[in-house]
């Protein structure tokens, strides 16, 4: 189709014949000859001008401005959206699937409002993988759920940057915010092995259950089922706080020589009781080493002073027992073995006296009442019940 004329310009002669083979088209609808659709056009369009309190030229000239403006916006969605092709960026999906341009500078206020008041929310977010980074994942239908709960309303009424939503449909178009500044965007779970030239690995690598590797997918539809992966962190108080600490302490050590002769020899004491504690650690372990050696040869299987010492114990743990033995885990396998080999067959001893015993009953104590059967039936009846 070619492009309108601007305002104030001739059209070409090629705009010519296309505006007559559409208007051809529009008369052929309904039923008109093009002289006909002209005239009843003309008729609408004065009536609309009447309307509008304008002229019919002036009239004219504003729907001429419109179509031109149109077609350039036209063209420039359609060039985003080649390019966009091209590199790989995701686009937003508008009313009937048309492709919406997403902000590459400034956020939208209203998208940063919506985006700061949902990460405050409980959306059961899981923890994913993207390009390599950890980003919180969560799925639209929370989203929605919330912007339709009574607490996005009392926020809307305190913070005029909200947009109210109403029902569904506009609950949707406020989430669509959130891709149009890439603030949060749809993703997919993906292969990290993926487009990789290497075969399968060797060894099966140790994977986190629940822990999705996902990538940007390029068409950001919005549906109940869909992930989306947050881009926006929030406030980073929190991270300019250990940053300004960091700070402060790397120029309070840098500084150093400037502090006061009392500060100083604080420091001074305290880092020789550390160097101290360190050293008695170092050694302790050193004597214990040496007194398993020795009792090793004289006193076998050999001494341990605080055997808990290096295991994976708490603090006061690894300072208990004083001091033990040294046992093979073979041996104590065998003993737990043996020791539930005699409690089984303790057990089944038991059980046979027990079977014994029942058997020698009187034949007349062990007979069904009526009373007892249909206790019994209520039983299995109930116990029925609860299974399903």
């Amino acid at each position: 189709m070619a492009a309108p004329p601007q305002p104030g310009q001739q059209p070409s002669p090629q705009q010519m014949a296309a505006m007559q083979q559409q208007v051809a088209m529009e008369a052929q609808k309904r039923g008109m000859t093009p002289q006909q659709f002209q005239q009843w056009q003309r008729q609408q369009i004065e009536a609309e001008a009447k309307k509008a309190g304008m002229s019919f030229e002036q009239y004219v000239n504003k729907l001429k401005q419109q179509a031109f403006e149109n077609h350039q916006r036209q063209q420039q969605m359609a060039a985003q959206q080649q390019a966009a092709q091209q590199s790989g960026q995701p686009q937003a999906q508008g009313p009937g699937g048309q492709p919406l341009p997403i902000a590459q500078g400034e956020k939208d206020p209203k998208a940063v409002a919506v985006a700061k008041w949902l990460r405050g929310q409980d959306l059961k977010t899981r923890t994913c993988i993207l390009s390599g980074q950890r980003k919180d994942m969560f799925r639209v239908k929370r989203a929605l759920r919330a912007l339709q709960s009574p607490a996005y309303e009392t926020a809307c009424s305190k913070n005029k940057l909200l947009t109210p939503v109403t029902d569904a449909a506009s609950a949707s178009e406020v989430f669509k915010l959130l891709p149009l500044s890439l603030l949060a965007l749809r993703v997919e779970k993906s292969d990290p092995h993926a487009g990789h030239n290497h075969g399968p690995p060797s060894k099966p690598q140790k994977r986190v259950k629940g822990l999705w590797t996902v990538h940007i997918e390029q068409q950001q539809d919005i549906a109940e089922d869909l992930h989306y992966v947050w881009l926006y962190d929030g406030p980073q108080w929190k991270q300019k706080m250990y940053a300004a600490g960091a700070l402060v302490l790397i120029m309070a050590v840098v500084m150093f020589p400037l502090w006061p002769i009392t500060l100083r020899i604080g420091v001074w004491y305290l880092s020789m009781v550390m160097l101290g504690l360190i050293g008695c650690f170092f050694a302790m372990a050193i004597f214990r080493a040496i007194l398993f050696a020795v009792t090793w040869f004289a006193a076998p299987p050999g001494l341990w002073l605080y055997p808990n010492l290096f295991e994976d114990v708490g603090f006061f743990d690894s300072f208990r027992p004083v001091w033990g033995w040294q046992e093979d885990k073979k041996k104590k396998g065998k003993k737990g073995a043996s020791g539930h080999a005699s409690a089984a067959d303790g057990k089944a001893s038991s059980k046979g006296k027990a079977k014994s015993k029942g058997a020698a009953k009187s034949a007349a104590d062990n007979a069904p009442t009526p009373a007892d059967t249909s206790i019994r039936d209520l039983k299995s009846r109930v116990e029925e019940v609860e299974e399903d």
